[in-house]
């Protein structure tokens, strides 16, 4: 028996584009009005499920979690209007998850790489230089097209943030993911991180608190967006207050970073750089969040419309996903108010439907 959900309201299939008639038949979007009769009538504004796109469903603060945690984790994701995640690391393997029609796609990318002993212990697989390509090779053929690299953290030897491996093992490494198929996304907070990631082909940066006017024509020119985690980045003073003791240069540093989120965020808009949501819940930030995320990028200054976007269509053409259109999968969100003027109606959806499912 087929099954039908009509819409019946504005149908927003890019940000600043909308049209009215959709239905899901069998799970599939349709802009042309079937021969049956609908099973239900959704009202409101139609638009694409929200992507996360630093997300760790599968992580928790001593690295892997139960299934039930993960399960949990996704669901939460889910009820908040985050129907596609692209995971930034996960010890948990994830694969079964993509198998539940009720939970969110999700598009993984093995386990983050680290420098031996400078990240949180249990998170990713910590390596020394020398074993930095073959550890990249793993993981791209472990993940779904991804790989995540922690490009810096604390070198308590000297007291600041530092790159993690030399820039020449870097380029070696990202080649070899290219080799593999995969791109490259990498934990950047520094400054000169981001000059050493741009020489070698990096695909993406995460956080990226270092980004300078200097840097913004050549994230342009090579075409590699930001996913800004605002969220996250909301914990750098309570991180410096903790480090400030032993480590004054590192809380310093953190602190003129925290500092300087909303301007960076702004400038790189402004720039023209692709920016995409994402609240690297798992470790330490609470999952489904999604709406903060939106709304901190709406604070930091872009458009309404522009900070909804990072989180739906342009985010779902980055990662080669189905957004609305003809033969798309259902997976849309419905809500009482133009979510692109309004962000804030999106913590209370009207309705979900995943997969053609009516989640709710």
């Amino acid at each position: 028996m087929t099954s039908i959900i009509e819409f019946t309201g504005p149908i927003l299939t890019a940000a600043d584009q909308e049209r009215r008639g959709l239905w899901a038949v069998d799970g599939l979007l349709a802009f042309d009005r079937p021969a049956g009769a609908p099973d239900r009538v959704l009202d409101g504004w139609v638009m694409p499920g929200l992507v996360d796109a630093h997300c760790h469903i599968g992580l928790g603060p001593g690295g892997d979690v139960s299934e039930a945690t993960a399960e949990s984790q996704a669901l939460v994701d889910r009820d908040a209007g985050t129907l596609l995640v692209r995971d930034a690391g996960a010890v948990h393997d994830t694969r079964w998850l993509q198998q539940r029609q009720d939970l969110p796609r999700i598009i993984r990318s093995g386990r983050h790489i680290a420098r031996a002993r400078r990240y949180l212990r249990g998170l990713a697989v910590e390596v020394e230089p020398g074993d930095l390509v073959e550890a990249v090779r793993k993981q791209a053929r472990a993940g779904d097209g991804w790989v995540k690299l922690v490009g810096d953290w604390i070198d308590r030897d000297a007291g600041d943030l530092a790159a993690s491996f030399p820039a020449r093992t870097v380029k070696d490494a990202i080649q070899a993911a290219h080799d593999e198929g995969a791109r490259v996304t990498a934990h950047c907070f520094a400054e000169d991180t981001l000059d050493d990631m741009l020489d070698a082909g990096i695909d993406c940066i995460e956080h990226a608190t270092g980004l300078l006017p200097r840097h913004l024509p050549r994230f342009l020119e090579q075409g590699v967006p930001i996913v800004p985690t605002l969220i996250n980045i909301a914990t750098f003073p309570d991180i410096a207050a903790r480090a400030g003791a032993k480590f004054p240069r590192y809380a310093a540093h953190m602190r003129s970073l925290w500092e300087r989120r909303a301007e960076r965020v702004l400038e790189a808009h402004e720039a023209g750089l692709a920016i995409y949501a994402g609240t690297d819940a798992g470790s330490v930030i609470s999952h489904g969040r999604i709406v903060d995320e939106i709304q901190a990028l709406h604070a930091a200054g872009l458009p309404a419309a522009a900070a909804l976007d990072a989180a739906s269509w342009s985010a779902r053409t980055w990662l080669g996903a189905d957004s609305i259109g003809e033969a798309a999968s259902a997976d849309v969100l419905v809500t009482a108010e133009d979510p692109r003027k309004n962000p804030a109606t999106l913590r209370q959806l009207r309705h979900i439907v995943l997969r053609g499912h009516l989640i709710r």
